[in-house]
């Protein structure tokens, strides 16, 4: 839809003329983000999905005055801080405003008694972290993209970090949150530290990738600096005695921060040894000396148990110092003609290693390389992490070559019953699977973007909405 004058004029009235952009540089840095499949769209000059207004707001009341606008006005709204996002998720599909809240004003209120930091919702993560550490503290939220991603894109994706397994993901870490609604509405939700007054209100809005409301504030738990940090690297002898491992580790209830198996292909990039022969294993735990230790003991001697060789420490930390380097991804993406692409997806223990087999089947002839690695581990199931790379003649090719991927890691999925996404949220190119994925419960979703919604405008077009 077109934006009138009028409507341009009231948002300049909310947060002055300076800060609401139309010009053609400003709406085509806001039709991507670092999805692989639009920064080859960046590439090929094309901007498909396009809004028509960039306002940056920096106090959040403009947030609620601008939404309570658009709602009457039934203007989309998309909302954007770093676009981290590598599925889409702030990408303005019906076009409208893009809603900049990168300028919001930083907020931090640290409480060292009851373990807690309030933060805006644009706090860039590993600044948090870094303040955090100097404090004596620590999220225990881990992203491989802590540092370009925020506070708020975190709970907008259900975000979880590579440190789930003791920490759990941002589900678990979340005390309480700020959310504007649709039609303008300031709503504050909060457990102090648990409550049973009617149904948790907070997950509502975890993971609804601003669908559903503007997420401004935001209280997460923290953790003291661990006293103690074991790390370990081994050789496995399979795939499946690996997830047997998991599996069993995590029935006895052990909760490692680190704990991640390679494939025979990953494995090679992860011991940096294009020679190894078999699958990796890296292992950590930290905490009180005395316990880390322990726990440290008992799993290691289950890694022995399943035929596990011990390495050392030396490649685990050599991973610790690298996990944040997305650019091998990047860099091949920004080869002409260069495909590479991350899909995150869950099963239970029943189902994952035939999934994997499956998958790593059937993206064997439409990539050069396929790896996978398991790295979220619970009592019922795991994710798998897949990185692809490959080469094509052109960034034409490219495109069709990752729509083709995509399609069929999705149908293979849907066909297991498997999770389409684990942690990475469904975005723009999972949105055509959501109601399948969800089944039934997708009514549900839709009643309450209905409720919360009514016009319709937040974010529309992504979860199948």
């Amino acid at each position: 839809m077109a934006i009138g004058t009028h409507l341009l004029q009231a948002l300049g009235d909310i947060v002055g003329p300076s800060h609401v952009h139309t010009d053609a540089a400003s709406l085509d840095a806001t039709s991507h983000d670092t999805w692989p499949m639009t920064t080859k769209w960046q590439a090929l000059g094309r901007h498909p999905h396009r809004a028509e207004a960039v306002v940056a707001v920096d106090q959040p009341d403009q947030i609620g005055r601008i939404l309570a606008l658009a709602s009457a006005e039934a203007v989309p709204v998309t909302v954007r801080a770093l676009a981290s996002s590598v599925t889409g998720q702030p990408i303005p599909l019906r076009g409208g405003i893009v809603l900049d809240v990168t300028g919001l004003a930083p907020e931090y209120a640290l409480d060292e008694t009851d373990l807690m930091v309030t933060v805006s919702a644009n706090y860039r993560g590993s600044e948090l972290e870094d303040k955090l550490n100097q404090a004596g503290f620590t999220l225990g939220h881990s992203p491989q993209s802590l540092l370009r991603s925020t506070v708020g894109g975190w709970l907008s994706t259900l975000a979880t970090g590579q440190f789930s397994s003791l920490y759990g993901g941002i589900e678990d870490l979340v005390v309480g949150y700020t959310v504007y609604l649709a039609t303008g509405e300031k709503i504050d939700l909060v457990a102090k530290p648990r409550a049973a007054m009617g149904p948790d209100l907070r997950q509502i809005f975890i993971g609804a990738e601003g669908t559903l409301g503007v997420i401004t504030s935001v209280t997460l738990k923290i953790f003291p600096l661990p006293e103690a940090e074991l790390l370990g690297s081994y050789v496995l002898p399979s795939v499946q005695a690996g997830l047997g491992l998991m599996r069993a580790q995590a029935a006895a209830g052990f909760r490692p921060f680190l704990l991640r198996l390679y494939d025979e292909v990953e494995a090679k990039h992860a011991m940096g040894d294009p020679d190894f022969d078999g699958c990796g294993l890296f292992l950590g735990t930290r905490g009180v000396k005395a316990m880390a230790e322990t726990e440290f003991g008992l799993l290691e001697q289950m890694v022995l148990d399943c035929g596990g060789r011990p390495l050392g420490p030396d490649a685990a930390a050599a991973w610790m110092g690298r996990r944040f380097d997305f650019s091998s991804v990047e860099n091949r993406v920004a080869t002409v003609g260069g495909i590479a692409e991350t899909i995150e997806v869950a099963h239970y223990w029943t189902g994952i290693e035939a999934l994997y087999h499956d998958l790593t089947a059937a993206l064997a002839p439409l990539a050069d390389e396929v790896n996978a690695h398991w790295s979220h581990v619970y009592p019922q199931g795991t994710s798998m992490y897949l990185i692809l790379f490959g080469q094509l003649a052109d960034d034409e090719a490219a495109c069709r070559r990752l729509d083709e991927i995509w399609a069929t890691t999705m149908e293979i999925c849907l066909a297991h019953g498997a999770e389409l996404s684990h942690h990475h949220g469904g975005g723009l190119i999972r949105s055509p699977y959501a109601r399948r994925s969800l089944g039934s419960a997708h009514l549900v979703l839709a009643k309450v973007k209905q409720a919360l919604d009514p016009a319709g405008i937040l974010n529309p077009g992504k979860l199948g909405l």
